[in-house]
């Protein structure tokens, strides 16, 4: 014999979610969030060699980010070959 089937009332919530945030979200992922920190390793100062600075960065920021960020802090990652890469690391402290 099968159950009978019980009454479903409709929800009555005493106060009722809000339909938009009191301010507005904050970007998390700034500029200065995005890129942590300079690389000091052996194979960062080999790419250095190459004209590269390499940068860590936030484990949830994409290429695209990374290179605004990049543009927003006035570096320039891969260098112009008139540039000494050298230079530009004894500068920003890498070296």
């Amino acid at each position: 014999m099968p159950r009978p089937k019980t009454l479903r009332l409709q929800r009555q919530p005493k106060c009722y979610p809000r339909l938009h945030k009191s301010a507005p979200r904050r970007n998390k992922l700034d500029h200065y969030a995005i890129i942590k920190f300079p690389l000091t390793t052996k194979s960062a100062m080999k790419k250095i060699e190459d004209n590269t600075l390499v940068f860590i960065v936030f484990i949830k920021a994409n290429k695209h980010q990374i290179k605004q960020a990049v543009k927003e802090k006035q570096a320039c990652v891969p260098l112009a070959p008139h540039y000494d890469a050298l230079d530009v690391a004894n500068k920003i402290g890498i070296i």
